[in-house]
């Protein structure tokens, strides 16, 4: 039998799974599990995680699971909280936690790694490139190194805000409305091609 399709992450992914009857919450997961309905999907996303926080969880959260496919949408909190806490995570520090947590991936046959992003809705957030950029990098390069897919979300939501404008797709510059998830779902689905 095949294993679940598994997401892990910050209040992206999180999205009120906690308070959801079905544990999916009404974000991009849930998008993605209504459009696979032969498939079980499993959403352990925590609002406010930085990566160091999925590596204190991954051994119950994703090992204990067995995945088939592995999500992992990790970031922006990394970022977020060096300019409203004066916290930052190094990129280093941010890619040697990651790679803690890609050690053991549970079994799953695949893994996607999701970039975070940032659409700048104010003046203070036009500066978080200059940290986020780092991290995206660490993402990417991951991707390449473990051969997961990539969703490259920063120039998707980017190419949609020329379009729609960026509080149409993240309203604080950072979580996603209805249609920013959506042109996460549509995202992941092309990736993971299931």
């Amino acid at each position: 039998m095949t294993g679940p399709i598994l997401f892990i992450g910050d209040s992206v992914t999180d999205c009120g799974r906690r308070e959801d009857a079905d544990f999916l919450g009404d974000g991009y997961v849930r998008m993605i599990a209504e459009r696979l309905p032969d498939r079980r999907v499993i959403n352990v996303g925590i609002g406010g995680n930085r990566v160091i926080d999925l590596r204190d969880r991954w051994q119950i959260d994703v090992v204990e699971q067995k995945p088939d496919i592995l999500t992992v949408y990790i970031g922006i909190n990394d970022t977020w909280r060096r300019y409203d806490a004066n916290d930052p995570t190094s990129a280093a520090s941010f890619e040697a936690d990651y790679r803690v947590c890609l050690a053991d991936l549970g079994g799953a046959s695949r893994l996607i790694l999701v970039e975070p992003f940032v659409l700048p809705v104010n003046d203070e957030q036009e500066h978080w490139h200059e940290d986020l950029d780092e991290k995206r990098a660490v993402v990417s390069r991951l991707a390449a190194e473990f051969g997961a897919g990539f969703v490259p979300l920063q120039s998707l939501l980017a190419a949609a805000a020329e379009d729609h404008g960026a509080a149409a797709l993240a309203a604080d510059g950072v979580h996603p409305t209805e249609l920013g998830h959506r042109v996460i779902a549509d995202a992941w689905l092309e990736v993971a091609d299931v």
